[in-house]
């Protein structure tokens, strides 16, 4: 049993919860699919108590939906396996208040595991688990925070049926500027984010600043960094759910779209990863702005894992049309010291906090599945002493700092089909992420692009209707 993913949630946690909030009735049961999407129950108090004690049954075909949540016949999950259930069983530290539910909600995280207790092999959570298990094994622990970038956009949509970014004060008729990092902007919308801080308070979520990005509506605020992987993963999980429901209440509505405006910046998830060793020092610190040899060949596992990794740090449709020249998504496998136009960047600060920040994410990936790749590429580099080549100065997005001919080889696939198929064909994701999961993540993708291309869009008839 893969030892980050064998700890589950005991009963004391429940009993001690409800002592606390005995009014609390109505709890939401949480599975994060592949697609990052939170699907469940909602149970009651004494149903809880039965979880923490032996788990709850679940169908284990919903851990191959796709983004719709359509069952994925293709992988021979569902009929074949006759729909069998599994087990779920509560992610420790989990069990919370949901304040925008009223006083009488919560919920929990869960994994998904076998009968006979072991780790079910397809669900993210173990992914990661099994990925932070290898730096176990070799004495050290990587430390992660995750930083996601979102917009607010108005729920009600245009006549054309596109969405449109939330005014400023909620006010339909006020101007949409911007101003990146204004504080007029986080000022506009005060109201959703003291009800966004006091939600995380309530959650203890590790929740700090927050900015204005580069287009309206568009925010973002960071994640304080965490020696546990799965708890800081645990902890995006639950700050897009928080993200969206506040929203919600204020008559808004986020989205982690990667994509959602084509004349504005997308929206991406930064990784940023170090770490320790046994005694709890980062072994990436250094004086030198560009880290330790081990820093180095991290990054150096990183470049050369990229392409193989995209399906995963860009996985849907839409992830595509945010990677764009001069827009702050990386388009090739370079890195560099304080350098935001790199794929891997090294923040400028004091020696003791040298990390490298992962910028391929977009917003719309699934977090435990994202880290799980950003991990492998950089386990394997360190492994291997992987080299890698001379660190970008100025602009990363110029043809002359895009690396020498070698390193064409690991610039990401170009389209979702590429990506798929690069990633479906990888021995390194096969070897730290598990071949079976390789396989169904590729097949329930594969089964995602034929429903998303056999719907006709209206530029098609715009384009092709008259003169094709």
């Amino acid at each position: 049993m893969a030892k980050s993913s064998a700890r589950i949630g005991g009963r004391a946690e429940a009993e001690a919860f409800f002592k606390a909030h005995p009014d609390v009735d109505s709890i939401e049961l949480i599975y994060t699919d592949m697609g990052g999407v939170p699907r469940g129950k909602r149970l009651r108090q004494h149903e809880v108590l039965a979880v923490y004690d032996s788990g709850r049954m679940m169908p284990g075909s919903i851990t191959v939906v796709d983004i719709t949540g359509q069952d994925t016949i293709e992988t021979g999950l569902v009929w074949e396996d006759g729909d069998a259930d599994r087990s779920m069983k509560p992610v420790p530290g989990t069990l919370v208040r949901t304040p925008w539910g009223g006083d009488h909600a919560a919920q929990f995280l869960t994994s998904f595991y076998e009968l006979d207790g072991t780790p079910h092999d397809l669900d993210p959570r173990h992914v990661l688990g099994r990925v932070i298990d290898r730096f176990a094994d070799d004495g050290l622990t990587p430390v992660l925070a995750i930083e996601l970038e979102f917009y607010l956009v108005d729920p009600r949509r245009a006549r054309d049926g596109r969405i449109r970014p939330a005014r400023p004060g909620y006010n339909r008729s006020a101007p949409r500027n911007v101003e990146v990092y204004g504080l007029r902007e986080l000022d506009d919308f005060r109201p959703f984010f003291d009800a966004l801080y006091a939600a995380t308070d309530i959650q203890d979520l590790p929740l700090e600043s927050a900015i204005s990005e580069f287009a309206p509506g568009q925010f973002e605020l960071t994640l304080r960094h965490k020696p546990d992987g799965l708890r800081a993963c645990d902890d995006a999980i639950l700050y897009k759910r928080l993200v969206k429901a506040i929203a919600q209440a204020h008559g808004l509505e986020a989205t982690f779209m990667a994509k959602p405006f084509a004349d504005q910046a997308g929206s991406g998830m930064h990784i940023h990863v170090s770490v320790d060793d046994a005694a709890g020092a980062n072994i990436f610190a250094s004086d030198d702005p560009e880290g330790t040899p081990a820093l180095r060949h991290a990054i150096g596992g990183l470049i050369g894992s990229i392409g193989e990794g995209f399906a995963l740090f860009a996985p849907h449709a839409n992830s595509y049309r945010r990677f764009k020249a001069n827009s702050y998504a990386p388009v090739a496998p370079t890195w560099g010291v304080n350098n935001r136009t790199v794929s891997f960047r090294i923040p400028a600060g004091p020696a003791p906090s040298r990390h490298v920040e992962h910028r391929a994410c977009g917003a719309d990936a699934n977090p435990y599945l994202a880290a799980a790749a950003v991990l492998a590429g950089m386990h394997h580099g360190m492994a291997t002493k992987a080299d890698p080549g001379p660190a970008v100065v100025g602009n990363g997005y110029d043809r002359d700092n895009r690396g020498s001919g070698a390193f064409k080889k690991f610039w990401p696939p170009s389209n979702w089909f590429a990506a798929i198929d690069r990633f479906h064909a990888s021995t390194l994701m096969r070897a730290y992420l598990g071949t079976r999961f390789v396989d169904m993540f590729s097949i329930v993708k594969r089964v995602e692009q034929d429903r998303y291309f056999s719907v006709v869009p209206t530029l098609d008839y715009d384009w092709y209707l008259r003169n094709a």
